[in-house]
């Protein structure tokens, strides 16, 4: 939830939230620059005459925690507009694939069918020979083609082997890191003077995806052999067996 829709239902000024905002983060722990902002949670809005300002996207457990230093008529109001933003991507969710795996799968099941009327059309106009040599050359094609597409995707979706999030590595390895083992991750891309991605996150709106050489230093996760293995599977045909 931002900052400026938390002014909006509280009826406070928009400037008083973002003080309360950082005086909250300063106390729990997070960084707040010489500008006030915060490289976590920081974003820009147009104003009513189109010109940026700055805000907060905070998600649920701090919108929690900021709100229990309001009344109880307006925690009230941020609470339920909280829970409608929740429902509402609950909602919207299953209208796109809610996993990499499942991402995957429906692309692949695509390019088969692609590849079958191909193959029918093939056959109609076509010597046997001419099928098997088309065939052939148009499924290494597919192939290859399907290949880059999933690596492409998976990336997009923080879940590859150039980058991933912390959420996506604790599906995968079934483990549960800590909830600032990101710091780490963090620190290492400011001593190496990499910024790391943002990724489309159904509930937050957007996460950070950490660089594959980042995890390996940092906590020795090798994205190529975590995903790869399972991209790997699911353009072989494996998709059902490989982890979500």
């Amino acid at each position: 939830m931002s900052s400026r829709e938390i002014a909006e239902l509280t009826g406070k000024r928009h400037d008083n939230v973002i003080a309360d905002i950082r005086k909250m983060l300063l106390e729990l722990g997070y960084q707040i620059d010489a500008d006030g902002r915060s490289p976590d949670f920081s974003g820009d809005v147009p104003d009513a005459y189109g010109r940026l300002q700055h805000c907060f996207n905070l998600p649920r457990r701090e919108v929690e925690i900021l709100l229990t230093g309001y009344s109880i008529p307006l925690r009230a109001k941020c609470l339920d507009r909280l829970h409608e933003l929740e429902a509402r991507a609950k909602q919207t969710l299953p209208a796109l694939p809610g996993d990499y795996i499942q991402a995957l799968e429906h692309l692949l099941e695509s390019k088969r069918s692609e590849q079958k009327a191909i193959e029918e059309r093939d056959h109609a106009i076509a010597t046997k020979a001419e099928i098997g040599s088309r065939r052939e050359a148009t499924a290494m094609a597919s192939a290859s083609a399907a290949v880059r597409e999933a690596r492409r995707l998976a990336d997009e979706l923080g879940r590859g082997t150039r980058q991933a999030t912390v959420k996506a590595v604790e599906n995968l390895t079934k483990t549960q890191f800590d909830p600032q083992a990101w710091r780490k991750l963090r620190a290492w891309c400011d001593s190496h003077g990499v910024q790391p991605n943002y990724v489309e996150d159904p509930l937050y709106g957007r996460v950070r995806a950490w660089p594959a050489d980042a995890w390996k230093e940092v906590y020795d996760i090798d994205l190529d052999g975590l995903f790869g293995y399972h991209q790997h599977r699911i353009t072989e045909g494996g998709a059902s067996s490989a982890c979500p």
